[in-house]
């Protein structure tokens, strides 16, 4: 019986499957760091009805997150600043820029501001934010170099599995009460060392009690 196929189709059925074998493997190689970073919405700043920038008000004018920021240390809830607290300072400085005319008619008629919200986590989640900075875990932690965005942007996935990361070793993220709010803080060399004494001292949960599923899915 005369062949059907010439004898190069062995060579080019194997060079197929290989290399459908490695493209598959490149794809998806790409596909996941496209997911963690742009996917994510990592590094992309974010248009704002006001140009409110983090750098300016932190960096240059030495603002406290907490001026702002006022229930984080008390409530699981980080608030966005009322109009009133920006007219505290805007009332008197820059009070006629066109930059801020979106901040005085919110004053004006006592619609809040529609700020695009940087940080949404899932309706499933439970998240916390005072009992993060009450056991020493800084906005660094989880927002990145705030103080370094003229525009905010995401910095952190805050996916599954980056919590995890955290909650399965917290030491090497802890700092002292004192730091959390410290954004130019730099962890010692013994970072190893004062975290287990801050996880002692701070009552940590073990990790047992802080990776199980009830923790952030109530």
């Amino acid at each position: 019986m005369a062949q059907v196929f010439h004898p190069s189709t062995n060579t080019i059925s194997k060079f197929s499957i290989v290399g459908g074998l490695l493209g598959l493997t490149v794809f998806c190689t790409l596909w996941f760091g496209f997911n963690l970073t742009y996917g994510n919405r990592l590094y992309v700043p974010l248009e704002q009805p006001v140009q409110f920038s983090h750098k300016h008000h932190v960096k240059d004018d030495g603002i406290d997150c907490r001026y702002c920021h006022t229930s984080v240390d008390k409530s699981s809830f980080a608030n966005i600043p009322p109009t009133e607290t920006c007219m505290t300072c805007h009332s008197q400085i820059w009070s006629d820029s066109p930059l801020l005319e979106p901040v005085r008619e919110s004053w004006r008629t006592g619609r809040p501001i529609a700020w695009t919200r940087v940080h949404d986590l899932p309706d499933f989640v439970y998240f916390n934010h005072s009992i993060h900075v009450q056991k020493g875990v800084s906005c660094v932690s989880c927002h990145g170099q705030v103080d370094e965005m003229p525009i905010t942007w995401r910095a952190k996935t805050l996916t599954m599995s980056w919590c995890l990361d955290c909650h399965k070793d917290p030491a090497k993220n802890l700092r002292p009460r004192s730091e959390v709010y410290n954004l130019s803080y730099v962890p010692p060399a013994n970072q190893p060392e004062l975290g287990a004494q801050l996880v002692r001292e701070y009552h940590v949960l073990p990790r047992q009690q802080l990776t199980n599923c009830s923790i952030c899915h109530r």
